[in-house]
């Protein structure tokens, strides 16, 4: 047997807290090395934090990573293990998102990731260079670039995050020159539904290549990005570890690498592959250490998971997928929360305007959750601010849940300003008479300024509470309820907030919770408004959104696809709600770039800067059949 002790460590950086991000640093790698661990990996660009975007170019931020890379290499020189942790990293003239391997003091050499991903949220392309095959530079007296490293246990390869995500990846000709294992640096945001895909996906990169993959991730929110956590060991496609997500920590187990050989051995595939490469290009060269690593005379073998070699654990009742989906979801939300509410310092409590409707009423919940999560907790203040067209049900749900969850909540009116607001409004105009839409506007503008100068005086963080849906068509008003420091749901759909509401209800049985849910949905800016015979139902105002937005169809398309999905709607009445779909979207895209910052968890996002760019002047000509 030929056992080694793999550790995979979930934190939560700062970007450009490189002195705070490494002394948790050490005191994580201690407590591996204290558990004799043979490896332990750290996420991607955990010394300068992830995404550090343009902060890369100063040069004071590039020296302050590898100033704290030498510091953790000093202060874990007196421990045994072998440590992986990721950086920011320039020679020359050129950056590179690398990853470094230290043991005993010295920093062995760097590796910079080669699939810079510049999609989505993600923008590595614009700032940092690609590594690649045979790629070998002097990082100031360091070797950065494509090279295995060989230790008195077995040859290991390291790479970073997306490397993983391409089947044409550095893996495979690593594996093929020799490495056993190969550990992948991550900082992987989440988005509902990644956990499988991305579980499958390195699953299937273990067994193709025949190696033990430790997979090691951020946790914890850096601006509108949330980081899941969580870490994997895979051998030769199997799951070994599965640590916790949405958990700071760090999780072992004990792999024998001579299984991994002889599956090699065994597996005529790989072999004939692997000697097919190695008769047409060279292998990747090899760093060898000849210093000891970690005891590993006290590992004992590993254990079947369940106690059976031939049968697999048993794991009790299934659990929903909606339902996890749903309660992952929460927790993201939840830690996008905090991490923004810790990591900026800025604040000394949590301020929403509570209507009684779906969208606040979630943000509530969200805030009561992160309240629970953030060191030393926070203090939650909420203001119902009613008008004379506030409804007695949302009044009564806003009042009960908050009373559930502890949380204050002050009544303050509007009706008396919005008198006066109209009146100068009006004055204004010549004595012309507003608009219906204008008169409404002045009560939600009345409410975003009255919760900007509460939150001014007070030092809270004022959470915006509009969903994605209708922010995708201009339901919103600038100055009024776009208005926050930081939008918690403005990337949840309107179906999932009323499924979210719906699992938490079951979850935890507020009673606010279930009174919001018997409500019309509707702003209350006017009388008995109803926001679904306003715009559309729901469910076709979210199908609209994924299929325009997302899936990229024309708006002929999109009725054709609603067609099927809702095929006892009258086929004009579908078609009207596709064209005014794409119109108001179009139109709508000066206002919700005006937005605040907003919190990242699904594959699409209304978030010029991070993920959907699009041209905020626009015509929809091209979209004529």
């Amino acid at each position: 047997m030929r056992l080694a002790k793999l550790a995979v460590a979930s934190v939560s950086p700062t970007v450009g807290a490189v002195a705070s991000n490494v002394s948790r640093l050490v005191t994580v790698a201690r407590e591996m090395a204290a558990a004799d661990v043979t490896i332990g990996a750290f996420p991607e660009q955990v010394i300068g934090g992830y995404p550090p975007e343009d902060l890369v170019h100063w040069r004071g931020f590039l020296d302050g990573q590898r100033r704290e890379l030498e510091r953790f290499a000093a202060e874990t020189a007196d421990t045994p293990a072998v440590f992986v942790l990721g950086l920011a990293v320039s020679v020359g003239a050129q950056l590179f998102n690398s990853a470094a391997v230290v043991h005993r003091g010295r920093v062995l050499g760097l590796v910079p990731k080669e699939k810079l991903p510049t999609y989505n949220v993600f923008y590595e392309g614009r700032t940092f260079s690609r590594g690649g095959p045979g790629l070998t530079l002097d990082a100031g007296g360091i070797p950065l670039g494509d090279y295995l490293f060989r230790f008195d246990f077995g040859d290991v390869a390291v790479e970073v995050c997306e490397d993983a995500w391409s089947p044409d990846g550095p893996m495979r000709r690593r594996c093929y020159s020799g490495a056993e294992i190969v550990v992948n640096v991550s900082s992987s945001p989440y988005r509902m539904g990644i956990d499988s895909t991305r579980r499958e996906m390195l699953a299937t990169r273990a067994a193709d290549n025949q190696a033990v993959l430790i997979y090691a991730n951020a946790v914890g929110g850096q601006d509108g990005l949330i980081y899941d956590g969580g870490g994997y060991v895979f051998q030769n496609g199997r799951l070994v570890l599965d640590a916790p997500r949405f958990v700071d920590g760090w999780w072992s187990s004990i792999v024998d690498l001579d299984r991994t050989r002889r599956l090699r051995m065994e597996n005529t595939t790989w072999r004939s592959d692997c000697e097919a490469f190695r008769l047409q290009r060279e292998t990747v060269p090899t760093v060898t250490v000849t210093e000891g690593t970690s005891n590993r005379s006290a590992l004992t073998y590993p254990a079947p998971e369940g106690g059976s070699f031939f049968l697999p654990a048993s794991t009790g009742p299934a659990r929903d997928p909606r339902d996890c989906a749903l309660d992952d979801l929460f927790e993201a939300l939840a830690i996008g929360v905090k991490s923004y509410y810790e990591k900026t310092g800025a604040f000394r409590s949590l301020g929403i305007a509570l209507s009684g409707g779906r969208d606040s009423m979630l943000t509530l919940l969200v805030a009561w959750r992160a309240a629970q999560i953030i060191k030393g907790g926070a203090i939650i203040a909420a203001f119902y601010m009613p008008s004379r067209h506030s409804q007695d049900d949302t009044r009564n749900a806003a009042h009960v849940l908050a009373a559930e969850l502890g949380v204050s909540l002050q009544t303050v009116s509007i009706d008396d300003a919005t008198d006066r607001e109209v009146a100068a409004t009006r004055e204004m105009l010549g004595g012309q008479a507003l608009t219906e839409n204008t008169r409404q506007n002045v009560q939600a503008r009345l409410r975003g300024q009255r919760m900007w100068n509460w939150a001014n005086s007070s030092g809270a963080l004022f959470l915006q509470t509009g969903d994605m849906s209708e922010k995708a068509v201009g339901y919103t008003t600038i100055g009024g309820d776009l208005e926050g420091a930081l939008s918690v749901i403005a990337n949840v759909p309107k179906t999932v907030v009323i499924a979210l509401l719906e699992r938490l209800g079951v979850r935890f049985g507020f009673k606010g919770i279930a009174a919001t849910l018997e409500t019309d949905p509707g702003p209350e800016l006017a009388d008995a408004q109803v926001a679904e015979n306003e715009l559309m139902p729901f469910p076709v105002l979210d199908a609209c959104l994924q299929l325009y937005a997302g899936e990229k169809m024309s708006p002929h398309e999109v009725a054709a696809a609603l067609k099927t999905l809702f095929g006892d709607v009258p086929p004009e009445r579908i078609d009207k709600w596709a064209s005014r779909f794409t119109t108001l979207f179009s139109q709508s895209i000066y206002k919700w770039v005006q937005s605040p910052l907003s919190l990242h968890v699904g594959s699409l996002d209304l978030d010029r800067e991070r993920a959907l760019q699009m041209p905020v002047v626009q015509k929809n000509e091209w979209q004529r059949e």
